[in-house]
């Protein structure tokens, strides 16, 4: 069923093909309800109660609220999740000309089910950088029609392929056809025509394929999102829904954050990644300019501080049921996944994971509960990184979703609703 919440969710979606974008968009909307872009180079200067701002860098993207008390006695209340999703990355130097074809040669980034990508219609988006006097400028760009496809191999010539599975080597296989052998440099051309400069002065990109199909509702009582990149953009858009919903009440007395980090699809470890020191900066910035905060400093208001990591999870499969734990098998529109592991692949503890079942209690929002099979491995997400990190409690959630990884993903209509609604309530609420 569509509701405004969810179509705002299907437009985010649709025009966030990549980190960059996502982030700019997002940028866009909070600049619109009156937030007011930061950056870590900036002097000091005053954050009174009620200010809101935002920090970007690149694909990463900080978004706060102060509170009415200093963090180092309320700390802070952050959510964090991560823009990325598993895609093809296209090389800097990715033409192959062979048998009269131009292809675009590929680099998988992070756990992508590559058989979903072939035989659809691709455009490319990203950044191009190019030549500005003794300088570089950054181009945000979306090739916004089918211009790549990976064909498969006509089944007469592989007629193994159904009881077999398709496998493509990702180094001859999986380049994408782009054009016919024609012409200097095709991409190089393409590229310059978006950024309006000649194909001499761009100089490098960071450019993804991306699925053209459009976000939509599906099911037979439009109960479902079908979309790419639902892992995790709709954890991301939860977080700014949940975010803007505050602005409707005067700040609490914690100071709230959104983080929504890019890399996580790889390991984090990058600059702006959770394992890196992005929201720890951030967030010192903030305990210096956000009015007399006391004695104690980062380590006093992390010590009050709570984080939400979120997460898309793994939903029950009608066709592969055994794969979950039957006790801890979410399922899709019926509330937020609460995900424990005992090694600790997520942050989860008994404690945190109590504190967030009261608060979804307490907005009115079901909730679920999800563990991987005990033998089965496990995955994880940015919470054990900055819990880690920081030293702050945390809790992981996700909504359940199918088909994760893939270049078209699944979710349930009604559990966007379900996770704003909640973490509102965790943005707002005195945790103790």
């Amino acid at each position: 069923m569509s509701t405004p919440l969810v179509e705002r969710l299907l437009s985010f979606l649709d025009a966030s093909p990549t980190p960059h974008h996502a982030v700019a968009n997002s940028s866009a909307l909070l600049q619109g309800l009156g937030f007011t872009e930061h950056a870590l180079t900036d002097p000091p200067g005053p954050l009174p109660a009620g200010s809101l701002g935002y920090v970007r860098d690149e694909g990463s993207l900080f978004a706060f609220r102060i509170g009415t008390r200093a963090a180092t006695e309320s700390g802070w209340r952050v959510i964090a999740a991560h823009t990325d999703s598993p895609n093809l990355r296209i090389k800097p130097l990715p033409l192959q000309r062979s048998h009269g074809y131009v292809r675009l040669g590929v680099e998988v980034y992070g756990g992508v089910q590559v058989p979903t990508w072939v035989d659809r219609d691709l455009g490319i988006a990203g950044v191009v950088h190019t030549r500005d006097g003794q300088g570089v400028r950054s181009h945000l760009i979306e090739v916004r029609r089918p211009v790549a496809r990976i064909p498969t191999l006509a089944i007469h010539l592989n007629r193994e392929v159904n009881d077999k599975g398709l496998k493509l080597n990702k180094q001859t296989q999986l380049p994408a056809v782009f054009t016919l052998d024609e012409g200097p440099d095709p991409l190089l051309e393409l590229l310059s025509e978006h950024v309006q400069r000649d194909p001499e002065e761009v100089l490098a990109w960071d450019l993804s394929l991306f699925d053209l199909t459009p976000a939509a509702l599906g099911g037979a009582h439009e109960e479902f999102v079908f979309s790419a990149r639902l892992d995790n953009l709709g954890s991301c858009h939860a977080a700014l829904e949940a975010l803007i919903a505050t602005l409707d009440a005067e700040p609490p007395e914690a100071t709230s954050v959104i983080a929504l980090f890019d890399h996580e699809e790889v390991g984090s470890r990058s600059h702006r990644g959770a394992d890196g020191r992005a929201l720890e900066l951030v967030l010192s910035t903030l305990l210096r300019d956000a009015g007399p905060q006391g004695q104690g400093g980062l380590s006093r208001a992390l010590a009050h501080s709570w984080l939400v990591s979120a997460d898309m999870a793994h939903a029950l499969h009608p066709s592969f049921a055994d794969k979950s734990d039957p006790e801890h098998a979410p399922r899709m529109n019926a509330g937020p996944a609460i995900k424990l592991n005992a090694n600790q692949r997520y942050t989860s503890e008994g404690s945190t994971a109590a504190r967030f079942a009261l608060l979804c209690e307490q907005a009115d929002v079901p909730h679920q509960w999800f563990l991987t099979r005990a033998d089965m491995a496990c995955g994880s997400t940015v919470g054990p990184l900055l819990a880690s990190r920081l030293g702050v409690r945390g809790v992981d959630i996700g909504n359940p979703m199918l088909s994760m990884h893939s270049i078209r993903e699944q979710c349930g209509a009604h559990d966007q609703a379900h996770m704003a609604r909640a973490m509102q309530r965790f943005l707002v609420s005195p945790l103790t």
